[in-house]
């Protein structure tokens, strides 16, 4: 089910109503009726992998349950594998089978010998990497005695299968995110205008922004023989702000929703592309997958806390694999060595958090400096982008081969149904609100909170029909893939 359908448009009111009105009263049936609910979302795609789902919960449940009461560090490490096991079994099956199937007989076809494999016609269950991790953060914070082991199915249930972020994250703690389903929830109205204003603004980003820079992007990838160097660079761009509208959109929307049910998940984007290094785009894209990786792979490895040779193993450790949880795809592996390489001066140079606050804090303008440290990641950002939109290594070389030639010179050329220079006002548009909500949890949380009513609801008006001027189709969110 599609944030941006109209199944969703009359899911979410129907369960909203149900919720507060006939599960408030216990608290026992508002964590079971959120299951329902997640399992009825979830299983509107494809109900056969809801037993994914339901078993990997039971796994980790049941996993739980043990370390509790285990000591040994022998059985308590056989018990934590069991979990990774199972969990990584899945998504390695699912997501990677026909990547190392593939690869293993090119690797044989390389030194003469040909093998015959045959790749399975696979369906890759929507979202089974973010909530596989999500079950992992529990099943490790167990082991690690971080978090006590909870005795609570249903709760637990929930919090594997919370349908607000259940497809494309953000990937919650159960630190953070388990211990909300032990407390009972009371409507709050605030809290619940302030959600449907962050749900606004998430299907703006992905409905104006992102689908309409899709439909250029598309275009020109889809096309690259045909484009000029200079056509190639705009579809780059372009596809740098689908990424972005898309996937912070579908947070937006689920962060929000989330919030009309009484639950405050973490923030997951934070105006990455005003970064000023490539250090301070990774604590602001994704922020729940970085911080994964970050407290799950990277410390766990020794951190930046060794001599060069350990910096350097660690710094490509979680690019790589961060690069390899997108797809099974070599561009995505590409993808994240790129990062390394640009992440890995700011380490070496211990520059890497150089930049923590909001960028131009309290000014109305950047500064040049500033400004051309943006510019300048921002340039950076576009050139890895290709890699990740890129059919495969050859397809994003042939582009960059126009893109430096030339021909990057060239008065760009796109032949598409619509203007470009509509959506390239609307971005423009865009970039403006984002600068001005740049502190905020979401561009426009406090935006308008103090105009007069008349103009605050102008501003909302104007972006509802804006939404449904361009709400032409439905379109999958990026993300979903991965």
């Amino acid at each position: 089910m599609l944030f941006n359908s109209l199944d969703f448009a009359i899911f979410l009111p129907i369960v909203f109503l149900l919720y507060w009105f006939v599960a408030q009263k216990n608290l026992k049936l508002q964590n079971a009726f959120i299951v329902l609910a997640s399992y009825v979302f979830y299983g509107w795609w494809d109900w056969r992998f809801l037993s994914l789902i339901i078993f990997s919960t039971v796994v980790d449940y049941l996993v739980g349950q043990k370390l509790r009461v285990e000591e040994k560090q022998s059985k308590r490490k056989v018990l934590l594998w069991t979990s990774v096991l199972v969990n990584l079994g899945f998504l390695g099956f699912f997501k990677y089978y026909n990547f190392f199937l593939e690869n293993f007989v090119d690797a044989f076809s390389f030194f003469g010998t040909k093998i015959n494999a045959n790749s399975l016609n696979i369906i890759l269950p929507v979202g089974i990497s973010f909530y596989t991790f999500q079950t992992l953060s529990y099943t490790i914070d167990v082991y690690k005695k971080k978090l006590k082991p909870t005795k609570d199915f249903t709760a637990f249930s929930a919090f594997v299968c919370f349908f607000p972020q259940l497809v494309a994250g953000p990937i919650e703690r159960a630190t953070n995110l388990l211990p909300q389903f032990y407390k009972k929830r009371t409507f709050e109205y605030h809290k619940a205008v302030d959600g449907m204003r962050q749900i606004l603004w998430g299907l703006f980003k992905k409905v104006v922004i992102a689908d309409n820079c899709a439909e250029f992007a598309n275009h020109i990838f889809n096309n690259s023989s045909e484009m000029n160097g200079s056509a190639l660079v705009l579809g780059a761009v372009f596809f740098t702000f689908q990424i972005y509208g898309d996937f912070s959109g579908y947070s937006d929307i689920a962060i929000g929703t989330s919030r009309l049910f009484g639950f405050n998940l973490k923030q997951n984007f934070a105006t990455p592309y005003f970064s000023r290094d490539i250090a301070e785009f990774w604590r602001r894209w994704h922020i729940s997958l970085s911080t994964w990786f970050r407290d799950y792979l990277y410390i766990p490895l020794g951190g930046s806390r060794g001599g060069t040779w350990m910096k350097v193993r660690n710094t490509f450790a979680i690019f790589l694999v961060s690069g390899f949880w997108h797809g099974a795809n070599w561009t995505f592996i590409f993808w994240g060595v790129l990062n390394a390489i640009y992440f890995l001066p700011l380490l070496l140079t211990n520059n890497n958090r150089k930049n923590l606050g909001v960028v131009a804090d309290g000014k109305l303008l950047p500064s040049f400096k500033d400004l051309i440290a943006m510019l300048a990641t921002f340039g950076l950002t576009v050139f890895a982008w290709v890699f990740f939109r890129a059919e495969n290594i050859y397809h994003a070389f042939s582009i960059f081969s126009k893109i430096f030639s030339e021909r990057l010179f060239e008065i760009p050329i796109i032949k598409s149904g619509s203007n470009p220079l509509i959506i390239i006002t609307l971005i423009c548009i865009f970039l403006c609100f984002e600068w001005a909500g740049r502190k905020d949890q979401y561009t426009i949380e406090k935006i308008g909170l103090k105009w007069k009513q008349i103009y605050r609801f102008s501003m909302y008006y104007i972006i509802i029909i804006l939404i449904f001027w361009f709400m032409d189709k439905e379109q999958e969110f990026i993300y979903f893939q991965f």
